[in-house]
């Protein structure tokens, strides 16, 4: 067994690397900071066996452990975030806080019945293009025994964006930073930097602001909910809020920490307007959002990109088709079924 790989931030801030089984990222970084009435985790690392056993080592290191923590403060819904979040609060009465957007997203995976995600997914592939081979699975599927996020704890604390956060002798304010998911927040700790590095505090990043890797930017899922919604938008506003913040430093979810935040939230915004245009490109003649994503550039080519993962790259394809379409780049071609859009 490998060791649990705890790391001391300064100024009673330590992070843990929690695993995410057979996942490329490797782990969560969950965050366990000091505050008068004991410490509280931002984000719990995803529900697996070996995974709580990790954040329970990892807590011993820190001088603690899962029975003792006051409070969890959620990021956003994500299972490798909020899926340890429950047998934290059953270890020590703790609260748990999430933003209001991802927290209705929590009720309402809580409520709704496994088939009825996999019709509406299927539903929503069918009208994207996908062929039917590809669709099939989605309309066969019953619940698998292992399938993370399907009963997600429910939080009991809602994050306001804007206000301090419930941390005795700490000043936590959140940030609303919708685009991964519509109630992602980050976290600014308004505080000296412990090593008096330039800047304005420290950031709680979550996935919004990652040092090496672009977070999925796909759709809003409501089964109930036909607003059409613009998550690639909501996030590069959500980019530039974070950049404005200038903070000393990010503690991100992923990878590691670093600092600069508006070099990397420019290599960001510039990132995906590059891709729009690239997309552009590709709409010179009608696609489906299917057919758009089989022609984008990706970390492998198409024929290599495992079942899911394609359902994610859709995602962020319609996500980019969505963007383009609200800035009157593209529009979708009248009568076409399953739709086509085209540049303009």
């Amino acid at each position: 067994m490998t060791q649990t790989q705890v790391y001391d931030h300064g100024g009673g801030v330590r992070s843990i690397a929690v695993p995410i089984p057979d996942n490329p990222l490797g782990h969560t970084l969950v965050y366990a900071v000091e505050t008068d009435r004991g410490p509280v985790l931002v984000d719990t690392g995803w529900d697996d066996p070996a995974s709580w056993d990790t954040l329970a080592e990892g807590l011993a290191a820190c001088g603690t452990a899962p029975a003792e923590i006051h409070g969890v403060v959620i990021t956003h819904h994500h299972p490798d975030h909020h899926g340890l979040s429950g047998k934290v609060r059953e270890a020590s009465g703790a609260w748990i806080a999430m933003h209001a957007a991802d927290a209705a997203i929590v009720r309402r995976t809580r409520a709704t019945r496994p088939e009825r995600w996999f019709s509406y997914m299927a539903d929503k592939l069918t009208a994207a293009g996908a062929p039917d081979a590809h669709v099939a699975p989605l309309r066969a599927a019953r619940r698998p025994s292992t399938f993370p996020g399907l009963s997600p704890a429910a939080p009991d604390r809602e994050i306001v964006p804007g206000d301090l956060l419930d941390l005795p002798g700490r000043r936590l304010r959140a940030i609303w930073t919708p685009g991964h998911t519509p109630g992602h927040v980050c976290l600014h700790l308004e505080e000296d930097h412990p090593a008096r590095l330039p800047g304005h505090g420290r950031l709680f990043s979550g996935d919004h602001l990652l040092p090496g890797i672009t977070p999925h930017i796909g759709l809003y899922e409501d089964p109930d909910d036909t607003t059409v919604t613009d998550p690639l938008g909501d996030y590069l506003a959500s980019l530039e809020r974070v950049g404005r913040l200038a903070p000393a430093e990010i503690l991100p979810a992923h990878q590691h920490a670093f600092t600069d935040a508006p070099a990397r939230v420019r290599e960001l915004l510039t990132h995906h307007e590059s891709r729009l245009t690239d997309l552009l490109t590709l709409l010179a003649e009608p696609l489906t959002p299917w057919q758009l994503a089989e022609r984008m550039e990706w970390n492998r080519p198409w024929d290599q990109i495992p079942y899911g993962s394609r359902n994610i790259a859709i995602a962020e394809a319609e996500a980019h088709l969505r963007r383009l379409v609200k800035l009157g780049r593209a529009e979708a071609v009248a009568g076409s079924e399953p739709v086509a859009y085209v540049a303009v």
